[in-house]
């Protein structure tokens, strides 16, 4: 189709821009995370290559959220701009009519330049510039330094925050019993797939290593990544000093890395406004597929080895765009963890060693895992190549919290007309997946579905162990005894998965031990009526703040 022949209000991506600094290198400036945000703002502008001055016809921003505004505790040590987008707008000389914040997750880029180019296709909106970042480096190396820079700004002005979105992604329950960060809920997942699989804990690691090398090749050679080092796959897979254990089944090589300072962003517009504004059509790029959605509840989930969710995004992506996973040429897939590259390839039916590969960036791990933004940078590198080869088509896949939003994009300079997705009606249909049973007050022999055991700095060890019931089949989540050696080496064994153990709700939460006399001997008591009446009310408090 001729891009003569567009419906003038066919949004289109037109500019893009990125930037990161690391503190070991010369011109290091500091950036606060508005700076770099502000700075990958206006390479974006520039990126467009209009005849006009771009800012100005702003009239909507929506910024992606940092780690230090992502939960209701979090701090920023070094000071917080009060409205993150109108501060970014402000730095590029805009001053937009509307202002957006989105909820948490690694979706939200790609989340929000589908929310944004259909608003712009209904006539909603006609300018909007996507934009977020992270300065956490920049912010663990100045925390209690006497030349600390001050990152505070105050703005004002209107902003539309949608809040954190935690609601349902985290729980008081998850909370209680260790499921506080990424790695030790990924380690869930991957345990249980290794178990399905049928894979020894060696030949695991070694295909985690071997999925995730050529990752960490295509950061080497990238300019803006936070470790650009090539790794091999016994190096990524083999713990190291350096490569010290954090979760069982990951090494530190092998998870996301946050510590980085990264910006990005994305200018999209109408047609009209692009030919109005003298936006050449060489810089045209457009979003031929898309889908967002949700996955049950962690605990509701069936099996925790799969992840179906972002195999019916994907697919569903493809099909608003007319194409096939062979018509695809080019992908970034979201990869915190190999989990989440893995459980997608297996639902696509993917091998591993693709020669087309699955990142632009360099992955998580090795570009650098910028908060909830990673996703935009892989954008960016999208659009920069389609514009290389207009006739290519690729894919862009953000993933949010416990593999629990997925948000997928196709993008082609190929010009096509605006298409609307099913989204909500696979939503209803992902409502109707079956749900295991749940208690959250277990007691009784019970077998492990999955486990995660985490590795201090010290030494000590903590684990959760995700098991059914013997007599019930009810699903439950619990943590191991503290300093109870037979468990711990249980869940070091060649199999934890489907292992028996026993499980007592106590008034802290649930543990489980390897026989019944090891729990009596520490906690001879379960919980009573009155402890579960006050969790319950803790819960409701937890919720509340959330």
């Amino acid at each position: 189709m001729p891009a003569s022949d567009l419906d003038p209000r066919t949004p289109v991506l037109v500019g893009v821009g990125q930037c990161a600094e690391r503190i070991d290198e010369p011109g290091y400036e500091g950036l606060s995370a508005v700076g770099l945000a502000g700075r990958a703002a206006a390479y974006a502008l520039a990126d467009a290559g209009a005849t006009v001055d771009l800012a100005a016809q702003i009239d909507t921003i929506a910024g992606v959220r940092q780690f230090e505004t992502s939960t209701p505790i979090a701090e920023a040590p070094l000071g917080r701009a009060d409205n993150f987008p109108r501060a970014v707008a402000a730095r590029i000389g805009a001053d937009p009519a509307y202002a957006v914040l989105e909820v948490v997750g690694g979706q939200a880029p790609q989340r929000l330049v589908t929310e944004m180019a259909a608003a712009i296709a209904t006539g909603e909106r006609d300018v909007v510039l996507v934009a977020g970042s992270e300065a956490i480096s920049t912010t663990r190396h100045f925390t209690d330094h006497e030349a600390a820079p001050d990152f505070t700004e105050v703005v004002g002005g209107q902003l539309e925050d949608r809040g954190t979105g935690l609601r349902g992604l985290v729980t008081w329950h998850t909370a209680v019993h260790g499921l506080t960060d990424a790695p030790i809920q990924y380690a869930l997942f991957e345990n249980a797939r290794r178990a399905r699989v049928g894979q020894s804990l060696e030949e695991y690691a070694a295909g985690m290593g071997e999925l995730f090398a050529p990752f960490s090749e295509v950061a080497a050679v990238n300019p803006l990544a936070a470790a650009p080092t090539a790794r091999t796959a016994e190096e990524l897979a083999t713990p190291s000093q350096r490569n010290r254990p954090i979760v069982d089944p990951y090494p530190r090589f092998l998870i996301a890395r946050d510590q980085v300072n990264q910006g990005a962003a994305a200018l999209l517009m109408s047609v009209g406004a692009a030919r109005r504004l003298g936006v050449p059509e060489e810089r045209w790029v457009f979003l031929h597929g898309h889908a967002d959605l949700r996955a049950p509840d962690l605990l509701d989930r069936e099996d925790l080895s799969t992840y179906p969710t972002a195999t019916l995004a994907v697919r569903e992506a493809l099909e608003v765009a007319g194409a096939e996973l062979d018509d695809v040429t080019f992908f970034d897939l979201y990869s915190c963890f190999p989990v989440a590259v893995s459980t997608v390839l297996e639902g696509l039916g993917l091998e591993p060693d693709d020669p087309r590969g699955f990142t632009l960036t360099g992955g998580l791990p090795f570009f650098g895992g910028a908060g909830n933004n990673y996703s935009m940078h892989a954008i960016a590198e999208a659009v920069q190549r389609c514009r290389t080869d207009p006739d290519e088509l690729g894919l862009v896949t953000a993933n949010g919290g416990m593999q629990a939003k997925y948000s997928v994009g196709v993008y082609s300079a190929r010009p096509v007309p605006w298409r609307t997705d099913r989204s909500s009606e696979l939503q209803a249909e992902i409502a109707s997946w079956p749900a295991p049973a749940f208690t959250e007050h277990p007691e009784g022999w019970a077998t492990i579905e999955t486990y995660a055991v985490r590795h201090g700095r010290s030494g000590r060890r903590s684990a959760v162990v995700i098991g059914r019931l013997d007599d019930t089949g009810e699903r439950f989540l619990a943590m191991a005894l503290e300093d109870d050696g037979d468990t711990f080496d249980l869940l070091a064994s060649a199999e934890p998965v489907g292992q028996r153990v026993y499980a007592r709700s106590l008034k802290h939460g649930n543990r489980v031990s390897t026989t019944r006399g090891a729990m009596d001997a520490v906690h001879p008591e379960g919980a009573t009526e009155a402890d579960r009446a006050a969790t319950a009310l803790q819960a409701a408090e937890f919720e509340t703040v959330l």
